[in-house]
């Protein structure tokens, strides 16, 4: 069975009920910002190339109030035990340290312009926490958005220098260096639209997803990844190296002609990684039109090609990503049209396109195959929906 999502609403009035028990007052600001999921385009936001993202009904929420103590005082309603769920940071010494959550907060107020008051804030979110549909990108663009109602704070910039803000945030307080998709569809998301966003130019093309026989299911193999680890940069690294080579500013650039002529000044394995980025952005510009065209057959044979190129040539996947996409492709005749992995890797979800008549179907076969080799998932179904809003309380 499909969770229930929990609304905005909801959200917020768990939020200002811890606000008030913490720091015995009511919030004045607050805010919210979505995850996302990747319907395909995966590791090509750091090559320049194509990635389309839908933002998702699940959200981060942010309620606080500015003061005048200098010290950050933050609760988030967290589960997690190895997670503290408070912390407090003075503004005008803004380190990295202990608890790691903290360090995305910390990172968006040193990017913010103008003066940033200390302030009491409580958070809560709906985005599954290690699930590769961006939960820090939430956080960070919440906190963005509730920081820029401050007094002293400079919040009539570009949209896009918004998104780069946080994104330089991510870079430099959690040490991923991410590409710039999770930070723009979080900021930018509209309801009933995929958004085909060229990330060399930072530009996007909004593209309908309303028909309502088709629905876009998400899987959370509840495997939890860790991207600041070393795989993430080191892919990373080896396309960089790879487009040297190639003499070419970016994979964006490069063809395949162009990798097989080069091939034997790479390795096998950037070989392989190259191979898929290359392969990977022409998918995604093709998967944009076959949306947009309706043809659903060509989106979901292509969301299937994607996988297995993560699968075997970029090595970002894991046993239990490719369980539930072999699980998902076996109901093919009952109204998928294709699955694959989504998010950086090595955990997270799998995203399905498929009939809504078939929800009910799909999930119970998935879930008992899945149970059946000892793993459990969750899963959601998520209609494209909203970015970034403040929220007046």
């Amino acid at each position: 069975m499909a969770q229930k999502i929990q609304p905005v609403e909801k959200l917020l009035a768990e939020a200002c009920q811890a606000y008030e028990k913490r720091f015995k007052g009511k919030p004045k600001l607050a805010a919210r910002a979505p995850g996302r999921v990747n319907l395909i385009g995966e590791h090509t936001d750091y090559n320049g190339g194509f990635v389309f993202p839908m933002a998702l009904p699940m959200v981060t929420v942010i309620v606080g109030t500015p003061t005048t103590s200098g010290k950050c005082r933050i609760e988030t309603l967290s589960n997690s035990a190895d997670n503290p769920t408070y912390a407090e940071f003075h503004i005008a010494d803004l380190k990295k340290g202990a608890p790691k959550w903290c360090n995305y907060v910390k990172g968006v107020c040193a990017q913010m312009s103008g003066k940033v008051p200390s302030f009491d804030a409580v958070i809560v979110s709906s985005v599954p926490l290690g699930g590769g549909v961006s939960s820090s990108a939430a956080l960070e663009v919440a906190i963005y958005k509730f920081l820029e109602q401050m007094e002293g704070v400079t919040a009539d910039i570009p949209l896009i220098q918004k998104i780069l803000k946080c994104q330089k945030a991510e870079h430099e307080f959690a040490g991923m260096p991410c590409g710039i998709m999770d930070q723009y569809i979080s900021m930018t998301g509209r309801e009933g639209h995929a958004l085909l966003l060229d990330c060399r130019s930072e530009q996007g093309r909004l593209v309908p997803l309303t028909d309502p026989n088709v629905v876009v299911l998400l899987v959370n193999s509840n495997v939890k990844h860790e991207l600041t680890g070393s795989e993430y940069p080191l892919r990373k690294q080896q396309c960089q190296d790879a487009a040297k080579i190639l003499s070419v500013a970016s994979l964006r650039d490069a063809t395949e002609a162009a990798l097989e002529a080069k091939k034997s000044a790479l390795d096998e394995e950037t070989y392989r990684r190259v191979r898929h980025v290359i392969s990977e952005i022409k998918r995604t510009d093709e998967a944009a039109t076959a949306l947009e065209n309706g043809d659903y057959q060509t989106f979901g044979r292509l969301m299937v090609e994607s996988h297995n190129s993560l699968r075997d040539d970029y090595e970002v996947s894991c046993k239990e990503l490719d369980q539930l996409v072999e699980f998902a492709m076996q109901m093919k005749g009952e109204g998928v049209f294709g699955s694959r992995m989504t998010g950086g890797g090595f955990g997270g979800c799998t995203v399905t396109l498929l009939e809504t008549r078939s929800i009910e179907k799909v999930i119970e076969y998935i879930d008992t195959k899945y149970k059946a080799v000892g793993n459990k998932a969750t899963f959601f179904v998520c209609p494209p929906s909203e970015g970034a809003k403040k929220i007046t309380l």
